[in-house]
């Protein structure tokens, strides 16, 4: 790869074949040139045919390869293998199944240009990925990823969508690799503790599929609630204010602050529904912070 290289993508997977063809197929049409950006895959132990898959689709390439972080299963902990073999100026991550736009990279690189951000979080556009879109399609849908409200409010940016400037990275480090979920709100509370201005890029979009089914959708809140007590008990980090134990933990989620939330207006039945999943949610993300800590890790 070249020395000179000015965008990296970092895509981490572990056992995803058909998500990996998807990010890569669109990573391979940008209308940047291939000279200016490399692709870097982090296959974190897959068990199926998702390196060989990544393997195939970048031999049609000469910007692209596959790397393994075997080590630790942690998407955050491949993240940083990627980075160590990276060789941009820029560090751009998305995650394996997103696609983006084909000037996706060309228009990254003129936003930090005209910009001169260092840590930049892209607009995420939620689709359906089934024909006929479910109840947690629809719930994703409406919910989504508010990037704007999480660096206004938590100053970070979900990693599928984040870019960063590797000056910022050799000053304030790499992700936690001991996190198995919100190493993303540790690495940009981080940043922001660091001084450095954290940019919203409204106009450059990505795609991510929603989740479809309610087991999906449980898996990623127990994933996150796991994540979020691993976070409160680093040293000096900004976890959620309140203890796992705290009543309001199973607390049904304010009405209020519910529909606050909502992206776009729904039916009174359908309102209905999405406080239910809501609430399976909350519960669910109390589940995971209750079954880490009972692991006694």
């Amino acid at each position: 790869m070249s020395d000179d290289c000015l965008v990296s993508v970092i895509v981490p997977v572990y056992n995803d074949p058909d998500g990996i063809e998807t990010t890569l197929s669109s990573l391979r049409d940008q209308t940047l040139s291939t000279d200016a950006f490399e692709i870097i895959v982090v296959d974190n132990a897959s068990s199926d045919a998702t390196r060989a898959v990544a393997r195939d689709r970048l031999a049609e390439v000469d910007n692209g390869y596959v790397v393994d972080e075997r080590e630790v299963q942690s998407s955050y902990a491949a993240r940083n293998t990627g980075i160590e073999r990276s060789s941009g100026e820029i560090l751009a991550f998305l995650d394996a199944d997103m696609s983006v736009p084909t000037t996706w990279l060309a228009e990254l690189v003129a936003t930090f240009e005209r910009t001169g951000a260092e840590y930049l979080g892209c607009r995420v556009r939620l689709y359906c990925p089934c024909s006929e879109p479910t109840l947690v399609a629809k719930y994703d849908r409406a919910f989504g990823f508010p990037v704007e409200f999480y660096l206004d409010t938590q100053n970070f940016a979900p990693t599928c969508c984040l870019a960063v400037t590797r000056a910022l990275v050799a000053d304030v480090g790499p992700f936690d690799p001991r996190l198995t979920s919100s190493g993303d709100l540790e690495f940009g509370q981080r940043v922001a503790r660091a001084g450095y201005d954290q940019h919203f890029a409204s106009d450059l979009v990505v795609y991510h599929p929603t989740r479809t089914t309610l087991a999906d959708y449980t898996k990623k809140r127990l994933r996150v609630g796991a994540g979020q007590e691993q976070l409160a008990r680093l040293p000096g980090a900004a976890a959620d204010s309140r203890p796992w134990y705290h009543p309001k933990n199973v607390l049904p989620p304010h009405p209020g602050n519910f529909r606050r939330r909502l992206s776009r207006p729904v039916s009174g039945q359908t309102l209905a529904l999405f406080y239910l999943l809501s609430y399976v949610g909350k519960l669910s993300l109390f589940a995971g912070r209750l079954r880490w800590k009972l692991k006694g890790r």
